[in-house]
């Protein structure tokens, strides 16, 4: 018994079978956690959406209570709420940078407001 005491003492490092059992455990991880993280990923950027949407309509909220709105079937676009000064800046999309909102708002006879999505390619150059 001490002679096998004193062999398993004088051994050092792990055998094959350890470190492959160790290995198949770190990919059964990787496996289940890869799609959970990608999952994440396509929520926040749809709650981003969702939340763009929002800060536009309400951006046109503040314009009809300033008597800016314009009350036609267009409605006010997003690029004229940006430039009459409701929105800081055109939000970019969520999903792809190259992308800003270009949609508009319209107000029903019910007074509430709706976005119709639209995108517009934005230039990645540095000039500008």
């Amino acid at each position: 018994m001490k002679k096998m005491q004193k062999f398993w003492k004088q051994q050092k490092g792990f055998t094959l079978v350890e470190l492959l059992a160790v290995i198949a455990i770190l990919g059964i991880i990787v496996a289940i956690a890869v799609p959970a993280i990608g999952n994440v990923i396509a929520g926040a950027e749809d709650d981003a959406d969702e939340a763009n949407i929002e800060l536009i309509e309400n951006a046109a909220r503040l314009a009809d209570v300033s008597g800016e709105f314009t009350d036609d079937e267009d409605g006010m676009t997003v690029a004229e709420l940006h430039s009459t000064g409701y929105l800081e800046e055109i939000p970019s999309n969520p999903a792809d940078d190259n992308q800003v909102y270009a949609g508009s708002v319209t107000k029903n006879e019910d007074g509430i407001f709706a976005y119709t999505e639209s995108w517009e390619e934005v230039s990645t150059d540095e000039n500008q």
